[in-house]
């Protein structure tokens, strides 16, 4: 199966160069480049590059990924929508991000766009897209998600006024950890399983959104990677995290696609921070800035 739109993975792969360039620069470190292939006897063929800076100065673990895989069959969590999919044969192709930084005031966040083809023998190959980005802060500023969702409404604006009103809700109600009843982060956007526009304006739209990354993410980096913290701030953070482990590994539909379809479980599991913790009931004392993350920015509002 060729697979129809054969410039998205170099776009994916230019997209992880000028990141990671532009990440490495702010932190004076270097991401380590893991090319990897998967051989013709695995459940999955194809190549990626991961990349990976750890324990630098402003990023403790910033991962970004790249897949371009190819199986007999789709997974389950990919037909859920297309059951008349189910067990073609698949094309995917993807950049996937997820940066921790170090200092508590620094916000998590992830992204990623993605492609899936699929069709069985004989017929006209399926393309659709999906992706988004969402931020994840441990301690909240109105002007840090201001800016993240207008960043995220302009990207999508030429493709239609009803774009970020759909997809805005759509990831706040995903990025949500069911089991506490809590959301992950102060959300952004998210699609999948989406061709209404075409193949190729619904693909120009997700580019549109891989490129929007370093504007909406980088200012509140530099406004906030230097500020000063002490051990609550970082005993804060590192509970924050174990919640944002529990969402990747119990709810997130990316990771089970990667783990069901065979893939590379180093690269799937690149967005796992370092170091995470788990408190007992844990409660934050009321009026502090830690219980404002629950009372004001893990409640969703319009932020753009």
């Amino acid at each position: 199966m060729t697979l129809p739109a054969s410039g998205f993975a170099a776009w994916l792969r230019g997209l992880q160069d000028e990141i990671t360039t532009q990440a490495a620069a702010i932190d004076g470190g270097t991401f380590r480049s893991d090319p990897w292939t998967k051989a013709a006897d695995e459940p999955l063929q194809g190549e990626g590059i991961t990349r990976i800076l750890e324990n630098g100065a402003v990023f403790e673990r910033a991962g970004c990924g790249f897949s371009h895989v190819r199986g007999p069959r789709l997974p389950p969590s990919a037909t859920q929508h297309r059951p008349q999919l189910a067990g073609a044969p698949f094309e995917a192709m993807g950049l996937s991000l997820v940066f921790h930084p170090r200092n508590p005031y620094a916000p998590t966040v992830h992204m990623n766009v993605r492609m899936i083809s699929a069709g069985h023998p004989g017929e006209e190959p399926v393309c659709w897209f999906g992706g988004g980005m969402d931020l994840t802060p441990i301690y909240g500023f109105d002007e840090d998600a201001q800016h993240f969702h207008a960043a995220c409404r302009d990207a999508l604006a030429p493709y239609g006024e009803d774009k970020y009103a759909r997809f805005k809700p759509w990831c706040d109600e995903y990025f949500f950890l069911k089991h506490r009843q809590e959301a992950r982060g102060i959300g952004g956007i998210f699609f999948d399983d989406f061709a209404e526009l075409g193949q190729a304006r619904s693909m120009a739209m997700t580019q549109a959104v891989g490129a929007a990354f370093l504007g909406a993410y980088l200012p509140i980096l530099q406004r906030r990677k230097d500020m000063p913290y002490g051990e609550r701030e970082r005993a804060f953070q590192l509970y924050r995290r174990g919640r944002y482990v529990e969402f990747n590994l119990v709810w997130d539909r990316g990771t089970h696609f990667g783990l069901q379809s065979g893939g590379r479980t180093e690269s799937i599991l690149l967005s796992m921070p370092p170091l995470a913790a788990w408190s007992y009931q844990h409660q934050s004392e009321p009026g502090s800035a830690e219980a404002m993350l629950a009372t004001h920015f893990l409640v969703p509002r319009a932020w753009a």
